[in-house]
């Protein structure tokens, strides 16, 4: 427990903190005013930081206990409070005495935060120069990251062993869940003379850019990825008329495509109740005023157009014919278009299959898995190309395209098991399921409300719907 009478004895005065950043002592200034307030002028190398439930349950128990925090604030009022609380955490906290208007020497205007956001780290991913520094903690960073980063702990990164592993002739971009941890790394690194960008948003915000590329022609096949989740969806393309299979938010990427390929689109539809991502085709379908489709084998309470097995949908000059594959959900659909690409959904990857274990009835769906693949999908001719809505992050795309063809699929080694074999092994799955999956299948289901600003929190962390996990 913190003696509170001597609460006194954690005060830094204007001169002493001068003192410390002239000696460039290994500290860390923590600004509690408003981010307004903070810009219009703040001591130099202070970072805004706001005391919050987040803050206490996510960044606090990341702080290295041996680094000497300062708070800053107006008065020295809320300083002084938030002083007693931090330490008592543990956390070698101080407050500046009488906070800024005891500050007479030089102050910074505006945010020293260099950001760079996630649509623009993509556009930069591929050059040698970039360094992307995940400041999680080790168990966080191997459940997922982005490719190539590297891991060191906020914790360990005032050590000066592992500030000489950061390049200093790289463009270094700090990463964590949503900026909070990587923020204080970069004004760690600033006082150890590395110039860094946070990546804004973090993870989160990483996990909503999407990528699309044109995959095949006649019809032409747009696949849309989510890159931080390893999603597809697709834009079928046949004369002036468009669908939208699996679409995924943001909804505007959609229409930007459209308007860039001259087309309508005319029918949204997914493969199934999905259960890693938010669904954006009701938004999408709103938004382009075109008819959405769902499986009229899973249970709604939403409306929409509903799709059954054999049904033959048409658009432009192509046809789509609707195959029930049950297996991952009860009312898995897949589509085959114009008899030469078949879309899978959750149900066939690349590299793996979907599955059963989400609905809390595997042995059952199991069994049914293994129908819709042996008597289904790998019926089709062997030279189908296959489309899956997730691909592993060990897939390496073929130029550029994550896609199979039946031919390949069937070399699936957990496909030349028996039936019993199969459901044996498939039911012993031990892959953890998608963080949030129940909120996110009772939001696709039409349950409860979807609150848009929730998506990237929703949605951040792996895929996790194939047997292998991601």
């Amino acid at each position: 427990m913190i003696d509170q009478n001597n609460v006194k004895k954690f005060e830094i005065t204007s001169d002493e903190l001068y003192d410390l950043l002239q000696k460039k002592e290994s500290l860390l200034l923590f600004d509690l005013r408003l981010q307004e307030t903070y810009k219009t002028g703040h001591i130099n190398g202070a970072v805004h930081a706001v005391c919050d439930v987040r803050t206490k349950d996510t960044i606090m128990p990341k702080i290295p206990k041996n680094i000497k925090l300062v708070l800053i604030d107006d008065d020295g009022i809320m300083s002084e409070e938030t002083t007693k609380m931090m330490r008592s955490f543990g956390l070698d906290a101080h407050y500046l005495q009488g906070g800024m208007k005891s500050w007479n020497k030089e102050v910074i205007e505006g945010s020293p935060t260099a950001v760079i956001k996630p649509d623009e780290l993509w556009k930069k991913f591929q050059n040698p120069k970039l360094f992307l520094l995940d400041v999680r903690d080790a168990d966080e960073f191997s459940d997922f990251k982005i490719p190539g980063s590297v891991n060191i702990p906020l914790k360990d990164l005032f050590k000066s062993e592992n500030i000489s592993k950061i390049p200093k002739d790289k463009e270094i971009v700090t990463v964590c869940p949503h900026g909070n941890r990587a923020m204080v790394a970069t004004f760690a690194l600033a006082r150890n003379g590395i110039k860094s960008n946070v990546l804004d948003g973090g993870l989160a915000g990483w996990s909503q850019v999407l990528n699309a590329v044109k995959v095949a022609e006649n019809p032409t096949v747009i696949q849309v990825e989510k890159i931080g989740k390893g999603c597809l969806s697709y834009i079928v393309i046949s004369e002036d008329e468009s669908i939208v299979i699996d679409p995924l938010y943001p909804t505007e990427k959609y229409l930007e495509i459209a308007k860039q390929e001259n087309v309508k689109i005319t029918k949204i539809i997914d493969t199934h109740q999905h259960a890693d991502h938010v669904s954006a085709a009701q938004e999408l379908a709103t938004l382009s005023g075109a008819l959405m489709y769902e499986s009229n084998l899973e249970v709604w309470d939403r409306s929409s157009a509903f799709l059954d097995d054999g049904q033959i949908v048409t658009f432009g000059t192509s046809k789509l014919r609707v195959i029930h594959t049950p297996g991952h959900t009860p009312g898995s659909l897949s589509y085959v278009v114009n008899e030469k690409y078949v879309f899978t959904g959750d149900i066939l990857f690349i590299e793996s299959i979907g599955r059963p274990d989400l609905r809390d009835n595997a042995e059952e769906f199991a069994e049914q898995l293994y129908d819709s693949l042996h008597s289904k999908l790998l019926k089709l001719p062997l030279d189908t190309i296959v489309f899956p809505t997730h691909h592993g992050i060990s897939v390496i795309p073929e130029n550029g395209i994550y896609s199979t063809t039946i031919e390949k699929a069937k070399k699936h080694d957990v496909l030349t098991l028996s039936k019993e074999e199969f459901v044996k092994q498939v039911v012993s799955v031990t892959v953890p399921r998608p963080m949030n999956y129940q909120k996110i299948i009772q939001i696709n289901k039409g349950s409860i409300p979807l609150v848009k600003t929730d998506i990237p929190d929703l949605e951040l962390g792996p895929n996790r719907c194939s047997i292998t996990g991601r």
